[in-house]
């Protein structure tokens, strides 16, 4: 069931915003694009900090928007919260004095998560007693996001939270953005340009270029479509949901079952029957019309070949059919003609590297 009904119009000099979208009701939907593409405008239009901005915002039923009835609620009673690269922390306060104000502020009624729920899932327990400036950026974004759902929202809104890290406090955060993905029970609206975080966290897409929205779905399917650019480029591949199925203690490895067959990757610390979400970029895979023998590479699937597409004059991305999951494959234009790859035929992906995501 969608949640979220967006269908706004901003016009500035030079720029004009033109984005109509819907998002369920649970997970993260992904605004993606360029930057200067107009990610951050919607977003902060459909927090109500654009009032120029015309057109319909719905959450979960409620209007808070709707130019054509003179609908506008303004943003303090948008029941929204909203995380930017800034977290704007009150100096003043503690980090529990922050949670507890957004925890005050909230109506008693719409209350879900306190602020010691929130300290716990963002491990924030040994914290409680610094002030922002005590902290580290990281710390200050997960005070920031732990606020944001005290504040007992209807839709949480990132606007891109974790560009404002360096890559080690990137990669120490987004543990606990997957947390919450997997925990909480309400919309989440994540505006970013890397295709990295949005693999990592997102379900949805939202693409988004020159202020409109070329096309929108399934986070998978997104990835793998050949007339779309995230499918182009040096960071293009596809992202598999698959379960744990074996650990071999041995080699120290486990082996991830999904429709398609089987991967191993590296030994992972959950057990058995736990979800994991992998990527494979298209660069890591190669193309064999027989099954690979006395060969290095422990990952070999049988696929179909669905679509290609010209990258360059040089390179050519085919999708592969797996077991009805996408991937792709970049190959050279000559190894296309020398295979005679075509929509159809039977071949083998040999998958040299799996990243989690």
């Amino acid at each position: 069931m969608n949640a979220i009904r967006v269908d706004l119009r901003l016009e500035r000099p030079g720029f004009r915003l033109e984005a109509r979208f819907d998002a369920p009701a649970r997970g993260v939907t992904a605004l993606f694009g360029p930057s200067g593409s107009g990610k951050t405008t919607l977003l902060r239009a459909i927090a109500g900090l654009e009032p120029d901005a015309a057109g319909v915002v719905r959450v979960s039923g409620l209007a808070w928007q709707d130019s054509a009835r003179r609908i506008f609620v303004p943003t303090h009673r948008r029941a929204v919260g909203y995380v930017s690269q800034e977290t704007a922390l009150f100096p003043h306060r503690t980090v529990r004095g922050n949670l507890d104000y957004a925890w005050r502020r909230a109506p008693p009624r719409e209350r879900t998560v306190d602020p010691d729920h929130a300290a716990r899932w963002l491990e924030l327990e040994g914290l409680l007693t610094r002030r922002p400036h005590q902290l580290s950026g990281g710390e200050r974004q997960r005070v920031a996001i732990a606020r944001a759902l005290v504040s007992a929202p209807r839709l949480l809104l990132l606007d891109e939270p974790l560009s404002a890290l360096d890559l080690a406090g990137r990669l120490r955060i987004l543990p606990y953005l997957e947390r919450l993905h997997d925990t909480l029970d309400l919309p989440v609206l994540l505006v970013s340009h890397s295709l990295d975080e949005v693999a990592r966290l997102a379900d949805r897409m939202v693409l988004i270029e020159d202020g409109r929205v070329r096309a929108c779905g399934a986070l998978a399917e997104m990835l793998a479509r050949l007339d779309l650019p995230t499918a182009h480029g040096d960071q293009a591949g596809a992202v598999l949901d698959t379960v744990i199925a074996e650990h071999d203690p041995d080699y120290r490895l486990t082996g991830l079952a999904f429709p398609g067959g089987r991967l191993m990757i590296a030994q992972h610390p959950e057990p058995i029957g736990a979800r994991v979400r992998v990527r494979i970029l298209a660069r890591d895979i190669s193309i064999a019309l027989d099954p690979p023998r006395r060969t290095s590479i422990l990952n070999v699937l049988p696929a179909q070949v669905s679509e290609l597409a010209a990258e360059s004059p040089a390179q050519v991305m085919v999708r592969l059919d797996v077991g009805g999951a996408a991937l792709l494959a970049r190959v050279t234009r000559r190894s296309a003609d020398a295979l005679g790859l075509h929509p159809g035929q039977a071949v083998f992906a040999q998958v040299k590297s799996v990243a989690l995501s």
